[in-house]
């Protein structure tokens, strides 16, 4: 399958890396990129084509990623709108619903919404995937090829979860991160080195994933079987709950939630 990447950021550089080691023949990826620097280094590591601009030889492939930034995207689609005939279109802009795109195509309705997250730019991603009305399953497996690339993805039924999966695991990184920098200053606070501190906080974090990733039992028992009566685990756990931490993070998922509906509300805008 040939495909075009509009846009040839760090997402699409990811995407691109993980396609070709899987297998994908460099020759078969082609990018449209505005910046000779990007360009440049594009050719440089992966041996792709590349464009400076939209036009009928750039988009002469089976599939079109989008991945620029929302903002942009309006622009990008008012371009390809003369060039779009049979090709399957995967955009990976965030916020943008994919009837506000099919519209500025003309009613061009073979699209896939996707929202991958950061990890995916070291082969560790989790995209969100929705496919509309115009896209066959087949299609729909396509997508899922090329976004498995960089890391699991997870196919949703109706377009407005895809708000959820940006809640949970788009918006998720910044989450982790956050708890990350406070159990380092915890750290530090007691008197650990930096770098131990450091060391320490993602050692613990990647392995507790990795405990509970090949485990099949649920998330709450690997929390109780750590957590003995009278012990430390217990003594923190309980200032976390006379903190309400479990209430508060629940509740900033749901404002990311809200804010992702924001923004396509925003974004798809006349």
């Amino acid at each position: 399958m040939s495909i075009t990447f509009i846009g040839g950021g760090n997402m699409a550089s990811a995407i691109i890396g993980g396609l070709i080691k899987r297998g994908q023949a460099a020759a078969a990826l082609r990018v449209v990129e505005i910046d000779a620097a990007a360009r440049a280094r594009l050719t440089q590591q992966y041996a792709v084509t590349t464009f400076e601009r939209i036009d009928a030889a750039a988009v002469a492939a089976d599939c079109l990623v989008l991945a620029v930034k929302p903002q942009n995207l309006r622009e990008v689609a008012a371009a390809l709108r003369p060039h779009v005939k049979a090709q399957l279109v995967i955009s990976i802009a965030a916020g943008i619903r994919g009837g506000d795109l099919a519209r500025w195509l003309g009613g061009y309705a073979r699209i896939v919404r996707a929202m991958p997250n950061t990890p995916a730019l070291v082969g560790a991603g989790c995209t969100g995937i929705f496919a509309m009305s115009g896209v066959s399953g087949d299609d729909t497996a396509r997508a899922e090829a090329i976004l498995g690339a960089v890391g699991t993805t997870l196919r949703v039924e109706r377009e407005e979860l895809l708000d959820a999966i940006t809640a949970v695991s788009g918006s998720g990184p910044a989450y982790v991160f956050y708890f990350i920098e406070a159990l380092q200053a915890a750290a530090l606070e007691l008197e650990l080195a930096p770098d131990a501190a450091r060391r320490l906080a993602l050692g613990t974090f990647a392995g507790a994933v990795k405990l509970a990733t090949e485990s099949t039992e649920d998330v709450a028992t690997l929390r109780a079987r750590v957590t003995s009566k009278g012990g430390t685990t217990a003594a923190a756990l309980a200032s976390m709950q006379q903190a309400a931490i479990k209430e508060a993070i629940v509740r900033a998922v749901k404002a990311a939630d809200a804010r992702a509906r924001e923004l396509g509300d925003e974004l798809g805008k006349d």
